[in-house]
């Protein structure tokens, strides 16, 4: 299977983590994000959204990084990350969808503002956005707090699908400038996350501009 990317991308970092965790060899090939190749004819017939990731398991083409974590789970045989029963399947499908609605979009406002920008070279935060944006992360990472109170993973009592959807949105917390240090459940569980060999195995190389 082929898998269609970029390493700074949250979506595709998602997709990531779920093939390390399971064990499946993807052949993953570069879309040149900030060249705009996802914009280009070959990228948009993969995926006429021109996002990322793709994937691309023998002419099948599979788009949206959760559909592709669910079916890389539904491919391997005992695999541990996304329950079979029917109502364990639907919580971890709720807070895969909760990430995709509320969480991820609330952290790509600043993650955008604070790391694209910055690392792009298109100028200066807008400060009435990244209000925006830290308003929305706050309002959403609360949420998550809350939930986890108690919990050592999101759902199930143990580890699954939607603890890397939601991780995933978290990985450029730093440079991105997440408001999340009042948070102190949703901070232990990504400390746990981030302990993954998982995580530690698909961790990106960030640029200069967005170190230190």
């Amino acid at each position: 299977m082929k898998l269609y990317f970029h390493p700074l991308s949250g979506n595709s970092r998602r997709v990531l983590l779920t093939a390390v965790h399971l064990g499946t060899q993807l052949e993953r090939i570069v879309v040149d994000l900030p060249k705009g190749e996802q914009r280009a004819e070959p990228h948009l017939a993969r995926n006429p959204n021109g996002r990322v990731p793709v994937l691309d398991d023998g002419g099948f083409l599979l788009w949206e990084s959760r559909a592709i974590m669910q079916y890389l789970a539904d491919k391997t045989p005992g695999q541990d990350l996304y329950p079979t029963g029917l109502a364990a399947r639907a919580d971890v499908n709720r807070w895969m969808f909760w990430c995709a609605a509320h969480m991820a979009p609330a952290n790509t406002v600043l993650v955008f503002e604070n790391f694209v920008k910055a690392v792009s070279g298109r100028g200066p935060a807008d400060p009435v956005e990244v209000a925006r944006g830290e308003a929305l992360v706050a309002q959403t990472a609360q949420v998550l707090d809350a939930h986890l109170a108690g919990k050592t993973w999101v759902a199930q009592g143990r580890l699954t699908l939607a603890d890397y959807s939601l991780a995933a949105s978290f990985a450029l917390a730093g440079p991105a400038k997440l408001p999340i240090s009042g948070f102190p459940n949703l901070l232990a569980w990504l400390g746990r996350v981030q302990e993954l060999d998982a995580w530690t195995r698909t961790a990106p190389a960030l640029p200069p501009a967005a170190r230190g």
